[in-house]
């Protein structure tokens, strides 16, 4: 089960993913997102050191270190 947050501007329904890319210079390095629906990459929980927050003008959730 992924870990899910509700926008609560939209009511939509968001999803946690993580996946590792390479950068330019190859230096690889893990990044997450939310998606609509859950994927192969969804992670069932919040990394360590990290919370939710909610873009007020769009009502999409983002992650951020916390403070």
């Amino acid at each position: 089960m992924a870990f899910t947050i509700k926008s609560k501007k939209s009511g939509k329904l968001y999803h946690l993913h993580s996946k590792e890319v390479t950068l330019a210079k190859g230096r690889k390095q893990r990044i997450y997102y939310f998606a609509g629906e859950a994927g192969p990459d969804a992670i069932p929980a919040l990394p360590e050191g990290y919370e939710t927050m909610e873009n007020e003008r769009t009502g999409l959730p983002m992650l951020r270190k916390k403070k």
